[in-house]
């Protein structure tokens, strides 16, 4: 799976939990999940929860708490899969 794949279905896991259409309408590698896509730190869990499901991973609690950018997230399933 490449880098583009991965970033398509984080994209698509993020999108119920966007606060800010605004921002994901611009959505790219360097996008703050927190910040920009104003996603709050529970939804963020359930965010970590659907990449797992999606990509079939398991995800540490210090891994993911690492997870602060679009990028960070496509980086770690790719590290992953």
């Amino acid at each position: 799976m490449d880098q583009k794949e991965v970033f398509d279905k984080v994209v698509a896991i993020l999108k119920p939990f966007v606060k800010s259409p605004e921002a994901f309408a611009a959505v790219a590698m360097e996008t703050s999940i927190m910040r920009d896509l104003k996603v709050n730190s529970a939804r963020l869990v359930d965010v970590v929860l659907e990449i797992e499901e999606e990509f079939g991973i398991q995800v540490k609690d210090d891994e993911a708490d690492k997870v602060r950018t679009v990028g960070d997230a496509v980086s770690m399933v790719l590290s992953k899969t």
